[in-house]
């Protein structure tokens, strides 16, 4: 497979960087390419707006998304973000790796995903989930966390986890057309002890090579659909987050 990895950590020797550079080795010993945007160190401007545009399609009211389908549509994209569309359209396999921030990615990736997963690149008013842009890849989030495993899960303070990745999981890399895969999550790991981040490391080794025949996840078709893009009557929700009885099924361990 051909891998891309986007890491998002300022700190190379942080724990972020040494499960990259894990995948790095462990992909690459599988016979596999990979290939990685260390967006800090690359210093990825992630702040959108008109300075990227050369020729906008309203000179009088900036509005991003449509600037960028204009962008594409005209061969005016700025280096940078072409760089990562070929990266990404190179890739088989996307990997993002960074730590958990107020309950999301820090601001360098969600910047890098809103200039990056561009419209009429990523996705389109004609394109989007399984007809996205990038359609036919894969992809899987690799996170770290600073609290224990337990505040994520369900009944946790924090909240569930796979719910909290839906954002991403689907509304991000599922709407651009990926094929979503397991993701994995290094709880705590500031509070931990060296043996724990060994055992870290060796369970993502084991995930890493899972990624090779892993199941993506389900996620409804636009046939399950009706026109005001709910589901259809008849049409029995199948993933936790349209489904709570799912949710609670899991929670009683049913």
């Amino acid at each position: 497979m051909k891998i891309f990895i986007v890491c998002a950590h300022p700190e190379p020797k942080s724990f972020n960087h040494a499960m990259a550079n894990l995948a790095v080795e462990v992909l690459g010993e599988r016979g596999h390419e990979v290939r990685v945007s260390d967006l800090y160190a690359m210093g990825f401007n992630p702040v959108g707006g008109r300075w990227e545009f050369k020729t906008l399609p309203d000179l009088d009211y900036f509005e991003y998304m449509s600037a960028q389908g204009f962008a594409a549509r005209r061969g005016e994209i700025t280096a940078d973000v072409a760089a990562e569309h070929e990266k990404l359209l190179w890739c088989d396999l996307l990997i993002l790796q960074f730590p958990m921030w107020w309950f999301g990615m820090p601001a360098i990736l969600k910047g890098w995903v809103d200039r990056v997963m561009s419209n009429g690149t990523a996705y389109s008013g004609e394109m989007s989930y399984e007809t996205g842009g990038f359609r036919g890849r894969r992809a899987s989030v690799s996170m770290t966390t600073s609290v224990a495993s337990g505040y994520y899960e369900v009944g946790g303070r924090g909240g569930y986890m796979a719910h909290l990745l839906w954002p991403i999981n689907n509304g991000t890399l599922r709407y651009c057309g990926f094929d979503v895969l397991p993701f994995f999550v290094a709880d705590g790991i500031g509070d931990v002890d060296e043996e724990t981040h060994r055992r870290y490391l060796e369970d993502y080794r084991a995930h890493l090579i899972g990624l090779e025949t892993a199941e993506p996840f389900f996620f409804h078709m636009a046939e399950d659909y009706d026109d005001e893009l709910r589901l259809k009557p008849g049409v029995t929700a199948q993933t936790e987050m349209q489904n709570p009885e799912l949710l609670l099924k899991k929670a009683s361990g049913a």
